[in-house]
Parts: C-alpha cells; sequence; structure tokens
C-alpha cells in the first residue's frame, strides 16, 4: 500500500507556508523597492546556504523516527536549554512581528477598524479556532489550499507587473554598504527563507504526520516533500523581489514603520502601477502570504517549547502544547499592546537575531545528523556535507562581518 502524492506532501508546504511570510512581503519587497534586482545573489545564495540544514530536519525526523530536540538531547542536556532560553527570548517577538504585518493588511482590505491590537486579536483567535478543532491534520489540508493560492495569485501579479513596465531592466547586483544599508542586508539573510530553528519545527511535524498515517514515511519522500515547498519559497522570494523592484523601485516612495500605513502603501503601490483590477490578486497574495505564517507559528512554537520542556524535566504536561499556545497568545498581545507603534523596528530585531543565531543550529544539525545518532545509511554524502561546512562558516563569517560593521 503505497501513499498517494498527496498525502505524501505535507510538512514540506507548512515548513513553506512557515517560511513565506515577512521574509518575503516586507524583506524582498524592500529588497526590490530599495536595490532593484541588486540583492537577487542575495537571495540565490542564502537559500543554498541554509538549504542543508532545513533538509536535516525532516532527514533526521524519518531516520529515526525523533525529533530534532530529542537529538540535542542526546547531545547533551546544556544544548537542549539554550535552545530553551533562546527560543523564549524571541518567539513573542516573532509572533508579534508576523502577527502586527497580517493585522496591518487585514485592516486595508476588510475594514471597519484600523486598530491593529484588536486584528491581531481577532486574527489570533481565528488562528487558534484552526488549531483547536482541527488540530495537525486541518492545518496540514489547509496548508495545501493556502501555498495554491498565494502561488496563482503572485505569479499573476508578477506577471501584470512585467508586461506593464516601461523600464529597461538593470540586473546589475549590489553589495550594500554603511550601516543602514548591511543591516537591512542581515535582517534579509536572517529570515530568508526563514529562521533556522524552522528546522526543529518541520523535524516535529514530519513526526506528527507519521502518527497519522498508516504507513511511515520514508526519508526520501520527506526529503522530495521537502524540496517541493523549499523549491516554492525561493521561486515565490523571487517573485516578490521582481514586484518591489517592477513597481516601487526610483517611485520616490519610502516604507512607514507604521503597520497600516505600510500596508496601504504595499497595497495601494501596486494597485497604482498595475491598475486597480490588479488589486485582489495583491490583496489576496500578500494576505494569505501572512496568514499561513500566523498560523504556523502559532502552532510550531508551542509544540517546540512543549516538547523541550518534556525532555528538560522529564515530565509531560497534559496539557502542555495548549498552555504554550494560550502563554504565547498572552505575551503576543502584550508586545502588541504596549510596544507596537513600531513594526519595523519589531521586525528587525526579529529578523537580526534570527541570523546571529542561525550558526547555533546550523552546527548542531551538522552534527546530529553526521554523527552517531543518525544511522549510517541515511546521513548526507559528501557534496552535501560539503556543503554544510562551507555554510557553518559563510554564517559565522557574515555574522562577525556585521557585528564588526554596525
Amino acid at each position: 500500500m503505497k501513499k498517494s502524492f498527496l498525502q505524501s506532501i505535507g510538512p514540506g508546504l507548512l515548513f513553506a507556508g512557515a517560511a513565506i511570510g515577512v521574509s518575503h512581503l516586507v524583506q524582498s519587497t524592500k529588497a526590490g523597492a530599495e536595490f532593484g534586482f541588486g540583492l537577487l545573489w542575495a537571495l540565490l545564495l542564502v537559500h543554498i546556504i541554509k538549504y542543508p540544514f532545513f533538509q536535516f530536519g525532516p532527514r533526521y525526523a524519518t531516520a529515526t523516527g525523533e525529533t530534532l530536540l530529542d537529538g540535542y538531547r542526546k547531545l547533551g542536556k546544556g544544548v537542549l536549554i539554550a535552545y530553551y532560553i533562546i527560543n523564549f527570548a524571541t518567539m513573542f517577538t516573532i509572533q508579534a512581528a508576523v502577527t502586527i504585518v497580517t493585522a496591518g493588511l487585514a485592516s486595508q482590505l476588510f475594514g471597519f477598524t484600523n486598530d491593529l491590537v484588536l486584528w491581531s486579536t481577532i486574527l489570533l483567535i481565528v488562528s487558534l479556532f484552526f488549531l483547536v478543532v482541527g488540530k495537525y491534520k486541518l492545518l496540514d489540508n489547509l496548508m495545501k489550499y493556502i501555498i495554491v493560492i498565494l502561488t496563482i495569485s503572485t505569479i499573476i501579479a508578477v506577471l501584470v507587473a512585467l508586461f506593464s513596465t516601461k523600464e529597461a531592466f538593470d540586473v546589475t547586483q549590489i553589495l550594500p554598504s554603511g550601516t543602514v544599508e548591511i543591516t537591512f542586508l542581515i535582517a534579509f539573510l536572517g529570515w530568508m527563507p526563514a529562521p533556522l530553528d524552522i528546522s526543529i519545527w518541520h523535524s516535529i511535524w514530519s513526526v506528527e504526520k507519521d502518527k497519522l498515517t498508516v504507513i511511515k514515511t520514508k526519508p526520501k519522500d520527506a526529503i522530495f516533500d521537502f524540496n517541493i515547498g523549499y523549491l516554492g519559497t525561493l521561486f515565490l522570494g523571487i517573485c516578490f523581489v521582481l514586484l518591489g523592484a517592477l513597481v516601487m523601485y526610483k517611485s520616490g516612495e519610502t516604507f512607514s514603520n507604521k503597520g497600516t500605513v505600510f500596508a496601504s502603501q504595499l497595497i495601494n503601490l501596486y494597485t497604482k502601477n498595475l491598475g486597480e483590477f490588479s488589486y485582489i490578486f495583491i490583496a489576496i497574495a500578500a494576505f494569505t502570504t501572512m496568514f499561513s505564517t500566523t498560523i504556523t507559528t502559532l502552532d510550531a512554537s508551542p509544540r517546540a517549547m512543549n516538547k523541550t520542556s518534556k525532555l528538560l524535566f522529564n515530565k509531560k504536561l497534559k496539557y502542555g502544547y495548549w498552555f504554550w499556545i494560550v502563554f504565547l497568545f498572552a505575551g503576543t498581545f502584550l508586545i502588541l499592546k504596549y510596544f507596537m507603534d513600531d513594526m519595523g523596528l519589531l521586525v528587525k530585531i526579529a529578523t537580526i537575531l534570527s541570523f546571529l543565531t542561525a550558526p547555533f543550529y546550523a552546527i548542531l544539525n551538522y552534527i546530529l545528523i553526521t554523527g552517531k545518532h543518525t544511522p549510517k545509511e541515511h546521513q548526507p554524502g559528501i557534496y552535501l556535507k560539503t556543503l554544510s561546512i562551507v555554510g557553518i562558516l559563510f554564517l559565522i563569517g557574515f555574522s562577525i562581518w556585521f557585528l564588526t560593521n554596525i
């Protein structure tokens, strides 16, 4: 009895749903708006550099039947404590950053109020409803439709932009200089296509999916599923850079850090340049991009914290997942209620933290997948190992370069 193609895919699309968010809609669009096609090199490079470390999540999960967090515990309790502290320190900011961008778009699309805290609360409650009612299975099925809608609407928007532009394309690549530009580059790389700790989420989703199916997923199928999601994030990242470059580059507009103003600028610039008929495609693409991230992050961080708590304290909390969801909900609400005035700063802090912690996750994933805790036949080949070492050196080097240039 073989799994059908649609049954096989799932965690890879959840990965894409979590990844395609602020990094694409905000950071990629800004990259195109401010540098034209000049940062495409960075987009492609970071996808190549981060690829092995993301892939090791589903590879390890299907090879061992465990999450990466189980593996980290085997590497030493100190490793898991470090993850626990880092994740606790960043999860509220990350959830707040993605939710506030989604709220800004919702206020533009659906109207009735410009109160972003109210919109954020509504979106979190709707996300919570999906997770309570359908648990993993509904999330898995829902994401398949969201990603399809997102991809179609984005492609249409890009095609309209390509046919509408009268400017000659300048594909000269740019290396940013100066504190402001370098800070933007690091923020861009930090969440492109996603923070590296999403590899942990992916391993958790892979284990969850196997609980729902009779047939265990083979590592080969899990990697294929991951590759579909990963190529999707690359393709849509390029699409959003193209949209930013074709529609906003040299437009004289500067993006506001206020959520409602940013969302308004984003949608209005597109419709002004592409025509009013494009509004619906841009709006659907933008909103589905951010809503998919809001719901997947609300699911994943509590799963990760619940699993880590269980491994650290050797005790299973009966409602641990729901405790962490409510805790994340409350913490996010407080951040948005009292620290929401500068959405840009929230996003920047979250993205830079993600980049600076990337070497930590890259090294852990590499040690785990090439060590005694992974069966030899499921360990990566020489090319992937080489790319991993190059990636680790790049992430460390770029972090040092950033810290010495700010």
